[in-house]
């Protein structure tokens, strides 16, 4: 039994981890690691804070704190939710601790002791105000391909474009908004046109067996011909290069991040944490689209080059991306559905979002969130199938056999579920059917599929109860409701024991209502299931105590997917205001070298999707003011603020704790959307939303009328 290393993406310690994170990387390695370890392997599943970015130091001064401050904000953000939605990670790492610089630093050095890499004397761009190198983020301007005026200096997020900050049109500091200048530096590159003769171009041409949009992008880059990539960077925040006369160097993120994953290793496993990355071990990275060129081509390079019996990834399962309600996700205009913030709101929600983010998963190409699609596959599967299949065979069970497996007189051959003749030899036409099409998917990383599979049984056990009508039946033959009642107790016994990876807790919840649980044995037999084992097929016996049923999910109501949409809609509104005043700023300066035509750059949004006046007219605006404000307990972000609207008085739950103190709200004016439907955060009914800005320096501020006017005044 060979050890498995699984990977997924170290996430940017610079904002919290959103749907599109969830759906692209982290529910399918967690999928993959449960099935992994129900199937009897050795396996670590490894993630991590990526804590060196780029990103994480311009959030940093925009906050005016620093890059420490934040990733120490987000790593825990970022852990607590991945924790409370059950991702099953066996450590959560971060990048900025001492074993993992210890262990880059000797990764790098090794490489240069071998003379893997190049120094490169170049001219880069030097921020002559800022007194530093600007790295690729740091530079933004007009992208030559699509002309999009947010471009950064490697990639243009709204055509996809890879740049070099050198292609920018019309390149502006993203530090100070002025206009850099060339200026001469050195830095060690690792020749990647060297290794595609020598490696890459034979290596990647031998992956016929992993996904298309990946082996694609791979070619792609291939038959462009790499170029040299430098390792280092002019940077203050990040590993130092470990040589003399680099000082002011640090390694080149992508460098040291997916070593994060060797060093996580190495911090959870010191004694044999080699054994996880050398030998007999298949190693799987879960990554996005976004990733695939440096955890299929540079960070293999590096390992190859490396030696000591590294493995290379065996597979690279990387998926597209996830979009929001007709838009691309954005952080920085806060077009998302953040983790902590759904946990929050809807912590009895988990395995809800687990399965709707599967059912969508951007597998082969880019799929859309929206929330009335998540409640429709909440109501009408999870609640309408699955739910009211286990909660009708439970209840039935309790009503006419009092919760115990009854014997079965005489069978009846047109009420079977399936030809118990068949199962000879150990085969099990139940297993053929339903288990084995499940593992097989899962084994070839169709998450989606497998998990639409796995609700065909539950689809199953509803039309088998709907055909025979045991509630009917009872009153004209006994033995055939016995009959019925048991194969469909069955069903429910494997279907649950099928959604174990796809939603643990519901899993649990219904093996706990039918007092069963396989040991670590019988699971097994179970998902090796046409690989070496014919398979399972659960049967509680007769005599078997069933536990008391109770709903697995519960119906989501119209007025919290109302509330999420508002939320969003509230969040584009903020982003506008932002933008309009920033462009303000801009033309007044007369727009020449403007730190606000920076900031610009980094909230424009595209514009939504059109809506009608009635549409507008639905939203009711009200200004407000803030009589008392307290902190929410046990929540870092929440503030409940008693809010004066005319003769009114209401309480709101606002996630603004971590820009103001409660002393600071008090006495503001606001502006409320007052006609939001109520909903809990933290077991407190919030009764509205009050409308934020963030302003160019990061800062959120209040959306007050300019003068002083009376509460509960509307805004048109």
């Amino acid at each position: 039994m060979s050890k498995i290393t699984i990977t997924a993406a170290l996430p940017y310690a610079n904002g919290p981890v959103h749907i599109g994170h969830l759906a692209g990387v982290y529910i399918p390695a967690d999928i993959h690691a449960r099935v992994q370890r129900l199937r009897g392997e050795e396996v670590l599943f490894i993630c991590g804070s990526d804590e060196h970015g780029v990103p994480i130091t311009l959030r940093a001064r925009k906050e005016g704190v620093t890059s420490q401050d934040v990733v120490d904000r987000y790593h825990k953000i970022i852990g607590d939710s991945f924790k409370d939605l059950g991702i099953s990670f066996d450590i959560y790492s971060r990048t900025s601790n001492a074993t993992h610089k210890e262990l880059s630093q000797a990764f790098f050095k090794n490489l240069y002791d071998k003379g893997a890499f190049r120094e490169i004397r170049s001219e880069q761009y030097f921020d002559e105000q800022a007194g530093q190198f600007l790295a690729d983020r740091y530079i933004v301007g007009t992208c030559p391909s699509c002309k999009n005026e947010g471009a950064y200096g490697d990639q243009c997020e709204k055509c996809g474009s890879t740049l070099s900050p050198t292609e920018l049109l019309n390149p502006k500091s993203a530090l100070s908004g002025t206009v850099p200048v060339m200026k001469e530096t050195i830095n060690w590159y690792l020749p990647l046109d060297e290794i595609q003769e020598s490696f890459l171009n034979d290596w990647i041409g031998g992956k016929g067996d992993w996904k298309s949009n990946v082996l694609g992008q791979c070619k792609s880059w291939l038959n462009e011909g790499l170029r040299p990539r430098a390792m280092t960077r002019d940077l203050e925040w990040g590993v130092p290069v470990p040589l003399e006369g680099a000082d002011g160097k640090v390694l080149y993120v992508w460098f040291e991040a997916p070593i994060g994953y060797i060093s996580a290793t190495k911090e959870l496993r010191p004694d044999d944490w080699e054994q996880w990355w050398t030998g007999d071990t298949r190693l799987v990275h879960f990554i996005g689209k976004d990733n695939i060129v440096f955890h299929c081509i540079i960070f293999p390079a590096m390992l190859h080059l490396r030696g000591d019996g590294y493995v290379l990834p065996e597979q690279v399962p990387a998926n597209e991306f996830l979009n929001l309600e007709g838009q691309k996700i954005s952080t920085s205009r806060n077009w998302a559905v953040w983790l902590n913030e759904y946990l929050e709101e809807m912590p009895n929600r988990k395995d809800e979002l687990r399965y709707v983010l599967t059912s969508i998963a951007p597998e082969t190409k880019d799929s859309e969130f929206t929330w009335k699609d998540y409640q429709t596959r909440v109501n009408s599967e999870l609640v309408g199938i699955m739910g009211n299949f286990a909660n009708r065979v439970l209840v039935l069970m309790h009503k006419y056999y009092g919760g115990v497996m009854p014997s079965v007189g005489v069978v009846q051959e047109k009420y079977r579920l399936f030809d118990r003749g068949d199962v000879v030899g150990g085969k099990h036409p139940m297993v053929d059917d339903y288990i084995k099409p499940v593992v097989n998917l899962l084994g070839n990383y169709q998450f989606r599929d497998a998990q639409f599979k796995m609700m065909e049984l539950a689809r199953l056990g509803n039309k088998y109860l709907a055909e025979h009508e045991p509630w009917k039946l009872v009153k004209t033959d006994a033995d055939a409701t016995a009959q019925v009642l048991s194969e469909a107790v069955q069903v429910l016994f494997n279907m649950a024991m099928l959604m174990e990876p796809f939603m643990p807790e519901a899993s649990g919840r219904l093996l706990g209502q039918l007092k069963a649980n396989p040991d670590a044995h019988a699971r097994k037999d179970f998902w090796m299931a046409g690989e070496g084992s014919e398979g399972v097929w659960f049967e509680l016996a007769v005599g078997h105590e069933l536990g008391e049923g109770g709903l697995l999910f519960q119906k989501i109501e119209d007025d919290v997917i109302d509330a999420q949409i508002a939320k969003l809609q509230a969040a584009g509104a903020a982003n506008a205001a932002v933008l309009a005043e920033a462009a303000s700023k801009s033309n007044q300066s007369g727009g020449e070298n403007d730190k606000n035509t920076v900031a610009a750059m980094e909230v424009a949004a595209e514009i939504k999707p059109e809506v009608t006046y009635d549409d507008f007219a639905k939203l009711d605006l009200r200004v407000a003011n803030v009589v008392a404000c307290e902190k929410v307990e046990k929540a870092d972000k929440l503030l409940k603020l008693t809010l004066e609207v005319g003769e009114e008085t209401r309480t709101v739950v606002s996630g603004i704790a971590l820009h103001f103190s409660p002393e600071e709200v008090v006495g503001k004016q606001v502006l409320l959307l007052a006609n939001l439907a109520p909903r809990k955060m933290r077991g407190i009914e919030s009764q509205g939303m009050i409308l934020m800005a963030e302003d160019a320096d990061g800062k959120l501020v209040f959306m007050s009328p300019s003068n002083a006017v009376a509460s509960g005044s509307g805004v048109s």
